[in-house]
C-alpha cells in the first residue's frame, strides 16, 4: 500500500506529540525527582522531595494521558482516521 503525503503528515505528527510528552515524562521522572533531594523547603507542608515524588509526578502523568488523549482524538478527526462512534 501507498502511502500518500497526508498519511505522512498525520504519522510526523503523532510522532511529534509521542516524543515531547515522552521528554516530559523523562524530565519529571528522572531530572526532577533526582535534583528535588537538593531542594530543602516546605510545600504544602511537606519537604518538596517528598511532594515530588508522591503527588506532582503523578498529576503529571495524569495530565500527559489526558493530553495525548485530546491530542489524538482532534488529530484522528482532522486526518478522517477518528473511530466510529456507536450509539
Amino acid at each position: 500500500m501507498q502511502l500518500t503525503q497526508r498519511h505522512h503528515e498525520y504519522w510526523r505528527k503523532t510522532l511529534s506529540i509521542t516524543g515531547i510528552l515522552l521528554a516530559i515524562w523523562f524530565v519529571v521522572t528522572f531530572v526532577v525527582a533526582y535534583f528535588a533531594r537538593d531542594l530543602q523547603f516546605n510545600f504544602f507542608g511537606w519537604p518538596f522531595s517528598f511532594w515530588v515524588a508522591a503527588q506532582g509526578a503523578l498529576i503529571v502523568y495524569v495530565i500527559i494521558i489526558w493530553y495525548y488523549a485530546r491530542h489524538m482524538n482532534r488529530l484522528d478527526q482532522e486526518y478522517g482516521v477518528a473511530e466510529a462512534e456507536e450509539d
